[in-house]
């Protein structure tokens, strides 16, 4: 039996890609954990999802690693949640992982369509 309807269109994130995502979603500003997820799919015009089983383990992760760093506070709708701020260990991995990042894809593309 195959997958439902709902995920032919679904595209996988590789671990370190959705760290990238992630911390580029930061820094546009904090954020909790709902809201980079909904950046993340209305900026990628609703093509990627993030699910929360993988966003938090990842946000947890990057944590660990001191690119990001969290703090409770108050949310719009004045429920509390943890926002996740990028640190500047998190610029610096995004710099370098986006310059990695285009370097793949571009080669990915030059395999998919050679000239």
């Amino acid at each position: 039996m195959g997958k439902p309807d709902g995920y032919k269109n679904r595209i996988e994130l590789l671990q370190g890609t959705l760290d990238m995502l992630v911390l580029q979603t930061l820094r546009w500003g904090s954020q909790h954990g709902y809201g980079i997820a909904q950046a993340i799919r209305s900026g990628s015009g609703e093509v990627l999802q993030v699910e929360t089983g993988s966003l938090y383990p990842a946000l947890h992760r990057m944590e660990k690693q001191g690119w990001i760093r969290s703090e409770w506070k108050s949310s719009e709708n004045k429920q509390r949640a943890k926002y996740y701020e990028l640190t500047a260990a998190g610029t610096e991995h995004l710099t370098s992982e986006h310059a990695r990042w285009t370097q793949m894809s571009g080669a990915i593309a030059s395999l998919m369509e050679p000239s």
